[in-house]
């Protein structure tokens, strides 16, 4: 018997985790709320935009919900399923990146996302993706090892090596190969998942998108209060030129929006506010900035919990 498929049931969700995110990451800031933006797509679909800037704590920051509608399914969805080129398809999901002011907050994404395709001849398709993961400027081992233990906790309920799997997908996949170079400490990253059922993969991507203020927020109020200087401030925006990289180079996501023809200011919403480019630059020997390279190489986190 087939199992039943229910996305009425994931869009409720997501709405609902978007809500609860933005009204915890306002809690932290203080100082201004999210604006939102509803928007209509022409193909078919639409959204809710949530941007935050110019804030006590956030320099800029989004939580965006999209629930997209296509009659073919882009390249970048069928590289690694050629036999659904030209399928009809639904996308939606959740998809979150937090820029803070101060250079010792760590920048953070997340997503969740769920997406059917359907061609004549064949049954729906359907699979799960997601995670989150963490870009810090500065190395604190505590703030890494409180992310990797709250991403193996939602990961325990379902299955033996879950955390592991997901953990070394995230490390491979926020990866930028031209510099030879992770973007951060990782976390989570899955994609294409259908293992075990609808009920199982929805219950998991739940899991870890309820994780992530779990995650965020004590580093976050740990870090907030720590003074920074001018120099501590050119070497995040130099650092956050990685991230602009990544998302523009090798992302996924951002990749699909443009090819579906998504909304452009959703999909680079993600952009940090200031980003630097020094020819050759580089950190000097010994400082604290010269540290966060040992930090980016993937590890065991939680080797000795």
């Amino acid at each position: 018997m087939t199992e039943s498929i229910d996305s009425e049931k994931v869009k409720s969700y997501l709405l609902d985790l978007q809500d609860r995110i933005s009204a915890g990451l306002e809690v932290l800031d203080n100082k201004t709320d999210f604006i939102e933006e509803s928007w209509q797509r022409e193909a078919g679909g639409g959204g809710r935009t949530r941007v935050i800037a110019g804030g006590e704590l956030f320099e800029k920051g989004g939580v965006n919900f999209s629930h997209v509608f296509g009659d073919r399914l882009p390249p970048s969805a069928t590289a690694q399923r050629p036999e659904l080129a030209g399928a009809r398809y639904q996308a939606m999901g959740v998809s979150l990146v937090m820029h803070p002011n101060n250079p010792f907050v760590p920048t953070s994404h997340a997503n969740v996302r769920f997406f059917i395709a359907e061609k004549p001849g064949m049954e729906p398709v359907w699979w799960f993706g997601g995670g989150f993961d963490l870009t810090p400027y500065y190395g604190f081992e505590e703030d890494c090892v409180h992310w990797h233990k709250t991403a193996r906790d939602a990961c325990a309920s379902y299955g033996e090596g879950v955390y592991e799997r997901f953990k070394k997908q995230c490390d491979e996949y926020f990866y930028l190969k031209h510099r030879d170079e992770h973007r951060g400490i990782g976390g989570l990253f899955f994609d294409d998942y259908n293992e075990h059922g609808f009920e199982h993969c929805f219950a998991l991507m739940r899991s870890i998108g309820d994780a992530y203020l779990e995650a965020y927020v004590p580093i976050v109020d740990r870090r907030r209060s720590i003074p920074w200087t001018e120099q501590n401030k050119d070497f995040q925006c130099h650092r956050r030129g990685r991230y602009v990289e990544f998302n523009l180079v090798v992302d996924r996501g951002t990749l699909f929006g443009l090819q579906s023809g998504g909304r452009t200011e959703s999909i680079l919403m993600s952009m940090p506010p200031e980003v630097r480019w020094g020819y050759d630059w580089q950190p000097e020997p010994g400082t604290d900035e010269a540290e966060i390279a040992s930090y980016l190489a993937p590890r065991n986190w939680l080797q000795d919990l």
